[in-house]
């Protein structure tokens, strides 16, 4: 019976034991550390890469072993030399390969000797070729820990509309916070037995839970005429010492090429950023003037209050709401036509062609343009603007909001109204992702359960662009827009600029936007200036050079061809039948 019992516990003590002893002492040895997962590309429409992950190595440094460091050279005769390198020879080499300061790695590495650590970052953000020449000199105790880094090719051209990653990996707004739940990958986790003088054990039971990658996101960007915008944009709010500037191009589809906001900053260098980092056209609402006439415009022609060619009596001044309104430049009372109303940009014309409406139905109208609602992409930051509610359609604001005053949005929502007119009256959805990445190399459209609305008619949307085109005329308030070799439908804004901090108006918003060609519209571009402080204050004379220019590249990337034939216009002013005359 004795024996009995001595054998089990025999038994138990050299096999149920053994496998905790030796499962104790793998756990003493083992080392788990993250392998970080790439995170997706972001890349334009046409692949072009607007940010990537990078591998990148942090080396870390176990003194008490690199201290034992000998070098071996082996001599021309076949024999090895010994020279005992230490903690500073350690410290110099390494700091040779990645371009350190050998004194203070020395130091580092000396300090956490006399602490008897046995762990301290020496190195961090080497390249991966910087670490194979580190790893070749086989000093004990130095290894690596596979890191990533995200870097963006483009800089400050793009830099508010991608966003960036912070240096825990977490996205800081832009398509990187957008779209963080496709671009972000899953660490896995690499586990490795180390002998006591930090030696990794080559035979040992060394593991791996891969990582996964994050998938690669393509936007409708087109990274050319995003430059464009940029240095177009930074070039002229330079120019006019304007507070700040936009400059937005998208297709008659919806599609967004190009959003540019100057002053801009480098996403590759974060931590230095300064102001701003929101993407402008997308987070800064404001109140539009004059191009929101063009939702005035066009209700009254969708309700049928007014034809083009409907004729008003237009003063200088105008009281409304025991309040005088005034148009921008001083003029005799005019016989204007509606198309004449908008192509001279009159403040009182465009009142008595939208008193015509009711508040109801003109708040309505700007809802279906897109004012005052979020325009569906879900950008980070993104303000819906404001459209005051019906009951405070009352007083001057009833009138103010007919001519884009005490109504704001931001350059999207102004971009989506012109959309809406080139594209025969149909709202599209503006997009910017084109696709997500399929695993396979390619892409898979985006999901989107928006869907297009029809805002006009296309007769009203025809109308609207036939006057607009006189906008750009000889008799308009913007030939600086004009296109050479194009037909050209836009309208100018010139308005108040509410300032949020002082909480008062000061200064000016100067825009102009359009689409060309005008007979069959391929773009829409919008160039706005907050405040500028030189040059003019007028968007006919700073925001439509700029649009000029922007329209032409838009249109040579396309290659879209030439209009074949002049825009046959509205009269502006009223023509007297000949019986009149005689």
């Amino acid at each position: 019976m004795i024996f009995t019992v001595f054998a089990a516990q025999l038994l138990r003590v050299q096999g149920l034991d053994a496998a905790s002893v030796s499962q104790q002492a793998f756990s003493e040895r083992a080392n788990r550390v993250t392998i970080p997962a790439m995170r997706g590309e972001v890349v334009d429409a046409d692949g072009i890469t607007l940010a990537r992950s990078v591998e990148r190595r942090n080396i870390t440094a176990d003194p008490l072993a690199a201290s034992t460091w000998v070098k071996r050279d082996r001599q021309p005769d076949g024999s090895v030399k010994k020279t005992k390198m230490g903690l500073k020879g350690a410290a110099e080499a390494i700091a040779a390969i990645v371009g350190a300061d050998p004194a203070a790695l020395s130091s580092s590495l000396q300090r956490a000797e006399t602490q008897n650590r046995r762990f301290l970052y020496l190195v961090k953000d080497v390249s991966p070729q910087q670490w194979t020449q580190v790893s070749d000199l086989r000093i004990p105790g130095i290894f690596s820990e596979r890191t990533v880094k995200r870097e963006y090719p483009q800089g400050t051209s793009v830099a508010p509309l991608i966003g960036w990653v912070g240096a825990d990996g977490s996205p800081g707004g832009g398509i990187e916070a957008m779209q963080n739940r496709r671009l972000n990958g899953k660490p896995g986790t690499h586990v490795y037995e180390r002998a006591a003088d930090g030696t990794v054990i080559a035979t040992a039971d060394n593991s791996d839970t891969p990582a996964v990658d994050g998938k690669p996101v393509q936007l409708t960007i087109n990274n050319d005429l995003q430059w464009t915008a940029q240095n177009l944009i930074a070039a002229q709010v330079k120019s006019t010492k304007s507070l700040s500037g936009e400059a937005v191009v998208t297709d008659v589809k919806g599609n967004i090429v190009a959003a540019a906001s100057y002053p801009s900053f480098d996403n590759n260098q974060i931590a230095s950023a300064k102001g701003s980092l929101l993407s402008r056209p997308f987070a800064d609402a404001y109140e539009p003037g004059s191009t929101s006439k063009v939702i005035t415009m066009a209700a009254a022609l969708e309700e049928g209050k007014v034809t083009p060619q409907s004729v008003f009596t237009v003063p200088y001044q105008l009281e409304r709401a025991d309040q005088k309104f005034k148009d921008s430049h001083p003029h005799p009372t005019e016989k204007y036509t509606t198309a004449g109303i908008l192509a001279d940009s009159s403040n009182t014309g465009t009142i008595q062609v939208g008193e015509k409406l009711s508040p109801q139905v003109l708040r309505g109208y700007m809802n279906k343009f897109g004012l005052g609602v979020p325009t569906g992409v879900r950008f980070p930051g993104e303000s819906s603007g404001y459209v005051p509610p019906v009951d405070k359609l009352k007083g001057p604001t009833r009138y103010t909001v007919m001519f884009g005053q005490g109504v704001s949005g931001n350059s999207m929502q102004q971009v989506s109204v012109f959309q809406t007119i080139a594209n025969g009256g149909v709202r599209e959805p503006l997009k910017l992702v084109k696709g997500v990445g399929d695993g396979s190399g390619g892409y898979t459209a985006a999901q989107d359960d928006r869907v297009a609305v029809q805002v006009v008619s296309p007769k009203v949307a025809g109308e609207v662009s036939r006057m607009l085109q006189s906008v750009v005329g000889e008799g308009g308030t913007a030939p600086k827009a004009a296109v050479p070799g194009y037909n050209v439908a836009g309208k100018t804004g010139t308005a108040e600029r509410y300032d949020e901090k002082t909480r008062r108006y000061a200064g000016y918003t100067a825009s102009f936007i359009g689409f060309a060609p005008a007979e069959k519209p391929q773009y829409i571009v919008s160039v706005t200036l907050q405040r500028p402080q030189a040059v003019s204050i007028y968007g006919g004379e700073i925001a439509a050079p700029v649009f000029s220019q922007l329209m032409q590249a838009a249109l040579r990337h396309g290659h879209v061809p030439p209009s074949s034939s002049k825009p046959t216009l509205y009269d502006l002013k009223y023509v007297p039948p000949k019986s009149e005359k005689q």
